[in-house]
């Protein structure tokens, strides 16, 4: 049978306030355990709770992003369930109002793009921590995490496959850096995936019943448990089997998802109005004055680099997919003076390249903005070839210092002028006959072989168009 896959995604982004949703406990990462964790956290008698007026405005932020709708009024609930590492025995979050509804994210998958709907993102408290490895035969809670905030982001069912799961969690990623609401650290926690999945025959309608597969805290481990559980419900179902509706864990040793517990429905939490806190008032005075703080989008980017500097659409994708890598490539585009299609071959190719290797953002690299201009500039004047500007970019990502000096320092000025050129290639043609021959008998690559031979008697450093010309000229 022709199986479809169906997947939603819900992604936690910690926002990037100093202090917790509902208490002024600060929210560092790495504290020892149990030292930031107030007396609002761990729930003690009497507490209230008092909203933080930064979370709002990030949910807001992100709201007018992805073009959603920012309710009015909002209302804050209690998600009643016991766990250990839940002080209180329910965790504050958004049921029947949440604070954004609806928007959108654009993705890229096999170069053809998707708009996956967003159905909202609330606001809520995340619990604290249970720690199993460091006790033997017991569990330690760790409450640093209780209460601090996060945007809940939850996706329509539109997602058909892994890779489409992790263009769209990439996406979002990039965009809640984008506009400064969360640092998107995976490794922290910052930002994790829970995965709705499931399989129905190709051309129905129904969904069938999913399983979700929780705290998925990389984009590898996304892909590899979704399709690890798209197969494992294939099997079952054409074994004769049927899927149980549950919450599974991504074991990464294993390489495969095994059962956490039942997946609960809504009803099971018992949600109600959390009494303890008044509806969330949105004037719009305020989603005027967070609009008007808003940085450029990645869209509107993307257009502009495409209407503005003539890029195609992939390099203006691929530049707008990090905030830290299109800010780069502005700057060198604007210390250059224009080339912005140079640059942008520059930075989608020598500079991407170098920081994949060191896994590092642009603006952690070694070459400045300004540094790579500058070796720019002397590949346009003919200062330095192709081949020799990516050695100078190896020495200038090496620490050697700057083009001009490395240019100097290693002897990789290019040969541009005229008469040389000429000696050059009037001497290439007087040892090569044999080539020049084959050439006038119409074989074109004689002719690439005989401006080889000049770039050899140079030592690499005729300018190839030059030779080219030379050698057009003198063989007619």
């Amino acid at each position: 049978m022709d199986w479809e896959i169906v997947i939603g995604l819900e992604t936690h982004a910690q926002l990037s306030t100093a202090s917790k949703i509902f208490s002024g406990a600060p929210t560092a990462f790495g504290a020892a355990p149990n030292t930031q964790a107030s007396a609002v956290d761990i729930a003690l008698p009497g507490v209230l709770p008092v909203l933080n007026r930064g979370a709002v405005a990030r949910a807001i932020r992100f709201g007018l992003a992805v073009g959603a709708t920012i309710a009015p009024r909002s209302v804050f609930a209690r998600k009643n369930y016991f766990y250990p590492d839940l002080p209180k025995g329910y965790q504050i979050s958004q049921y029947e109002l949440p604070v954004v509804s609806g928007g959108e994210i654009l993705i890229a998958v096999d170069g053809r793009e998707k708009r996956v709907r967003l159905t909202r993102a609330h606001l809520e408290e995340d619990a604290g921590k249970s720690l199993h490895e460091d006790f033997h035969g017991m569990s330690g809670i760790d409450l640093n995490r209780a209460g601090t905030p996060l945007l809940e982001i939850v996706s329509e069912p539109d997602l058909r496959s892994s890779e489409e799961a992790v263009a769209y969690a990439k996406a979002l990623h990039s965009l809640v850096r984008w506009i400064g609401i969360c640092d998107g650290n995976m490794q922290e926690g910052s930002f994790r995936c829970d995965a709705n999945v499931s399989v129905r025959p190709r051309g129905t309608e129904r969904l069938g019943t999913r399983c979700e597969i929780k705290n998925l805290n990389s984009f590898r481990f996304l892909e590899k448990a979704i399709d690890h559980e798209v197969h494992r419900q294939v099997a079952l179902i054409e074994d004769g089997g049927r899927v149980v509706q549950e919450t599974r864990l991504w074991d990464p040793q294993k390489g495969e998802t095994r059962p956490m517990r039942s997946k609960e429905d809504a009803h099971d939490y018992r949600y109600f109005p959390d009494p303890d806190l008044l509806p969330l008032e949105i004037p719009a005075e305020w989603i005027a004055r967070e609009r008007s703080a808003m940085p450029e989008l990645p869209g509107a980017m993307r257009e502009r680099f495409m209407r503005d500097h003539g890029l195609p659409a992939w390099d203006a994708t691929t530049l707008t997919a990090s905030k830290a890598l299109a800010a780069y490539y502005e700057a060198v585009v604007g210390a250059v003076g224009g080339e912005p299609k140079i640059c942008a071959n520059w930075v989608l190719g020598e500079l991407s390249a170098l920081l994949n290797r060191r896994e590092i953002e642009a603006d952690e690299s070694p070459v400045s903005p300004a540094a790579l201009a500058g070796l720019v500039r002397r590949v346009r004047d003919g200062t330095v070839s192709g081949k020799g500007a990516k050695d100078v970019f190896e020495a200038m990502a090496a620490g050697e210092g700057e083009a001009d000096a490395i240019i100097e320092k290693r002897g990789l000025r290019q040969i541009s002028d005229a008469g040389a050129i000429e000696a050059l290639a009037d001497a290439v043609i007087a040892a090569n006959p044999r080539l020049v021959e084959d050439y006038l008998a119409g074989k074109e690559k004689a002719f690439n072989a005989l401006v080889g031979q000049v770039m050899k008697a140079s030592q690499g450093k005729a300018n190839p168009a030059q030779a080219n010309a030379a050698l057009r000229r003198k063989l007619g």
